[in-house]
């Protein structure tokens, strides 16, 4: 009997690890986060490709914990600014941060 219950005690804390493992922090996401997080990055990626006023090859996303980062060179502020609009407008979005410079 003491058998057993040693071995579901260890199994008891070990998926407690496990569930912990998946778990996010301040610095690293958890498995859900990271779907959704490249579920908006492609969703704004989309979006900033259907502008015709926009070069998405100008522009890099990144998402972390719903928060956008847009980067790269762009050729004017019009283009800055209807970038960052175009991402707030994007579902799950939670704020951008906006690092684009003018070429």
């Amino acid at each position: 009997m003491k058998i057993a219950q040693r071995i579901a005690t260890l199994l008891f804390a070990a998926s407690l690890v496990v569930i912990a493992g998946c778990a996010s922090t301040a610095k690293h996401e958890g498995t859900g986060e990271y779907v959704d997080d490249a579920v908006i990055t492609t969703k704004v990626k989309a979006e900033i490709f259907n502008e015709p006023t926009l070069k998405s090859s100008e522009i890099n996303v990144e998402t972390f914990k719903g928060v956008v980062q847009l980067s790269g060179f762009v050729s004017s502020n019009a283009s800055i600014d209807k970038a960052v609009t175009i991402t707030r407008s994007v579902k799950g979005v939670v704020s951008v941060k906006n690092d684009m410079r003018l070429k």
